[in-house]
């Protein structure tokens, strides 16, 4: 059976669960403790030498990094709808996940950890403005369109949906961006859909 490693409050990790979820697969979830330190055991390190949730095992095969779990499990398990298999398809998701990776975490998802944790090492205000510029950029894409990619549901609309759903955990507000709102309820409304710790989103 399929191994996920997560923690409840990584929506890194939530993204697998969704999609996992969605694509009807059977798993067994091991939660993490990373409180304890479990993420630095010897034994998980083993698995991912990052030290980071999450971690899917499936048979023989070990997968790290919830875009690279996202991409294994389309490929393997999916009908070709959540991943297209050409190069110009698979390109416009990898830009995607590229910006779940780069203008997301380093804008929103900092800015959450920043205030759950209340790690005053990081710069808030430079997470914050960094976070809004990304639902800027989303919002405009969104104009007209229903979905990130091919008018349907695809990997890159789960890789992007947690953290901008809960961008406002780090006090960046979705105020005004009417249509990231409306996607992410689309997002929510998909067959499969998994709840998290503070999602579903709720306007503040």
């Amino acid at each position: 059976m399929i191994k996920l490693y997560d923690t409840e409050l990584s929506a890194n990790a939530h993204k697998c669960r969704m999609l996992l979820s969605m694509l009807g697969l059977d798993y067994e979830r091991v939660d993490v403790n990373l409180q304890k330190g479990e993420h630095k055991t010897p034994e998980f390190l083993a698995m991912n030498p990052l030290g980071q949730v999450p971690v899917l095992i499936d048979g023989d095969v070990t997968v790290r990094d919830s875009g690279a779990i996202l991409v294994y499990l389309a490929m393997k398990y999916g009908d070709g709808s959540w991943l297209p298999r050409d190069p110009a398809g698979m390109a416009e998701i990898v830009a995607w996940l590229s910006f779940a990776a780069n203008e997301i975490n380093n804008g929103v998802t900092v800015a959450r950890f920043a205030k759950l944790t209340g790690d005053a090492s990081i710069d808030l205000d430079t997470a914050q403005r960094r976070g809004g510029r990304s639902l800027k950029l989303l919002d405009a894409w969104l104009d007209g369109r229903d979905w990130l990619a091919f008018g349907r549901p695809t990997i890159a609309d789960i890789a992007c949906y947690p953290y901008i759903a809960l961008a406002g955990q780090g006090e960046v507000r979705l105020d005004g961006r009417d249509n990231v709102i409306a996607w992410i309820g689309r997002v929510e409304a998909l067959p499969g859909w998994v709840a998290m710790t503070g999602l579903p989103y709720k306007a503040a």
